[in-house]
């Protein structure tokens, strides 16, 4: 949780055994350009070229995440790190020992944030949920009648409280499951059962 202190472990610039602590400074971090389905742990826990890959660890010792990316205009730290949270990191992990590769659900969707001048416009009773604002022709999206315009406020049981959560519920869902994906369209809410394909590489959630 936010204010938490914690310590990072690695070997920043070749120096071995190197402990640096710091507090959680924000969960949920997305929109940083590191990756498509971003949901980074922020930390001022001096991270430097050596110690990312690390650890981050909670005061009990336990692994709560694993050092991956700073940012700076200097390339040194400036407190402001992010770090995988582990329990990401122990799915991909399991699916690795199984698979050997990461599979992950795709919608065939682009879709963008709700302003409140967006949310007038579409009869949203808040700003939540992602606007579809275009679909892969015979994509899943396509095939389960899900259409441009469509305000997706629900996806498999989950509220989607802002754009950025869309993505990584998406994901998480195995290629061939059909989930309920519910809309508002036309300030009416349906709910519309969706296949996902598997995603590839040059793919979008």
């Amino acid at each position: 949780s936010v204010g938490e202190w914690v310590m990072a472990i690695g070997n920043p610039y070749g120096l071995e055994g190197t402990v640096t602590v710091g507090v959680v400074s924000g969960t949920g971090r997305t929109d940083l350009g590191i990756s498509h389905f971003e949901n980074f742990i922020q930390t001022d826990a001096s991270i430097n070229p050596g110690n990312s890959g690390g650890p981050l660890l909670n005061m009990n010792g336990e692994v709560i995440g694993i050092n991956t990316a700073i940012f700076s205009r200097t390339g040194g730290n400036v407190g402001i790190g992010f770090t995988i949270p582990i329990k990401m990191a122990s799915d991909i992990l399991d699916e690795l020992k199984k698979d050997g590769k990461v599979t992950r659900g795709w919608l065939g969707v682009m879709i963008q944030k709700i302003t409140p001048e967006l949310a007038e416009t579409f009869k949203l009773s808040d700003s939540h949920g992602a606007l579809i604002n275009d679909v892969v022709p015979n994509g899943p999206a396509a095939r389960g009648g899900l259409k441009r315009g469509d305000v997706i406020v629900k996806f498999n049981g989950k509220e989607i409280v802002s754009v950025q959560n869309l993505p990584k519920q998406v994901a998480a869902v195995d290629p061939g499951k059909s989930v309920k994906v519910e809309i508002v369209r036309d300030g009416n809410k349906k709910s519309l059962d969706v296949t996902l394909d598997k995603m590839k590489e040059e793919k979008q959630a």
